[in-house]
């Protein structure tokens, strides 16, 4: 029988639970949305073993980091579950399942979204007990509980932990920062002669990129205002980091691809404030408790803006028709109404965000 909770009804606990497998295989900031359902689960369930089902990169972020992740075991790239690294080695969803069922699961959970390729995976642990979401073409797991499009990730996560007697501890997501984490960013940067700020100009998906002449204008203020001011990047965005500065016009320091992601946590940890797009590092900066400005496509903005106001300012964008063919891009997930809601353009949805308000949000968080 279900009892209330601020979060809405929690499920039953289960009981002699030794061991609990949780699957989020995908993208950093994906990752830093689960982290309130993970704690949850930490608290209801104190004695068991919580094993992450995620990506290489997922164990090398929790090898001796403090944190409701006490294992991970690395998912085989699948489709719907997650892309290979760079230079991973082959490996088979069979044979991952078998020595998966050999660990003896009382619990999994599927925190991987509507479930079409991930409740498969999730009942092939062969659990005692499992839980999930599942949209509309997903087959069901033994409790769960409808996934519907819009709804901000870390609610929706942490009602799937209310499915097996979790409720909520937190809404907000927080990583620790460890001292070996530091050590590498002190590497990296030095000891710092003003207060620093970060900018990140990148997103993997260019719809959510605000140009980055505008970025070099926020960043022109900044370092007027006396601060130091870093401006970080994915390899891939080396090219973006590069424009964002030359176009400043002040001298900027750049930072792609010399950080690992302990080491860009401990950064951002040590700057006043971040001004990034809707992406990972936006949500890693808020995890460790830095300020952020977030600029976000005002669909993205109901799924993952920071639910806090005191030190994070999520700025919309209002655009829902593509710049480029007009094409309305919210009827997708509405099929009664018109359009088709999709189009082949990748250009930005977040062009009408104007630097004014970038600026008087980071100046006023930096007080």
């Amino acid at each position: 029988m279900a009892t209330p909770s601020p979060l809405g009804p929690v499920g039953e606990r289960v009981p002699d639970v030794a061991r609990i497998a949780a699957l989020r295989a995908n993208a950093l900031g994906d990752f830093i949305f689960v982290l309130p359902a993970l704690e949850a689960l930490r608290a209801a369930y104190p004695g068991a073993e919580i094993v992450l089902l995620g990506a290489p990169w997922h164990a090398k972020l929790w090898r001796d980091r403090p944190g409701p992740v006490d294992r991970v075991l690395v998912v085989p790239p699948a489709p719907g579950i997650r892309a290979p690294e760079p230079g991973e080695p082959e490996s088979s969803m069979d044979g991952f399942l078998a020595a998966a069922r050999a660990e003896r699961f009382d619990l999994a959970l599927q925190l991987h979204g509507g479930g079409g390729n991930s409740n498969p995976i999730v009942a092939g642990l062969g659990a005692r007990v499992t839980a999930g979401l599942r949209a509309e073409d997903a087959p069901p797991l033994d409790r769960w509980t409808r996934y519907v499009y819009y709804q901000h990730e870390v609610l929706r996560y942490l009602e799937v932990a209310g499915l097996v007697g979790a409720p909520a501890t937190t809404i907000v997501p927080t990583l620790a920062v460890t001292d070996a984490d530091r050590a590498e960013a002190a590497g990296v940067l030095g000891a710092a002669t003003r207060p620093r700020v970060a900018l990140h100009p990148g997103a993997t998906d260019t719809r959510r990129r605000w140009p980055a002449e505008r970025f070099a204008e926020v960043a022109r203020v900044l370092a007027g205002d006396g601060y130091e001011v870093l401006v970080t990047g994915t390899p891939a965005e080396r090219e973006l980091v590069d424009r964002v500065v030359a176009a400043a016009g002040v001298p900027l320091r750049p930072l792609v691809g010399t950080l690992g992601l302990g080491g860009l946590a401990a950064c951002y940890a040590g700057c006043a404030l971040l001004v990034s797009n809707d992406t990972g590092p936006l949500h890693l900066a808020a995890a460790v408790g830095t300020a952020t400005v977030g600029i976000y496509w005002v669909g993205n903005l109901i799924n993952s803006g920071h639910p806090l106001r005191a030190r994070h300012r999520p700025i919309a964008s209002w655009t829902v028709h593509c710049p480029v063919c007009g094409v309305d891009c919210t009827p997708g997930i509405y099929p009664h109404r018109p359009g088709h809601g999709d189009c082949p353009h990748r250009d930005s949805f977040v062009t009408d965000v104007p630097v004014v308000e970038v600026v008087e949000a980071a100046r006023e968080l930096l007080g």
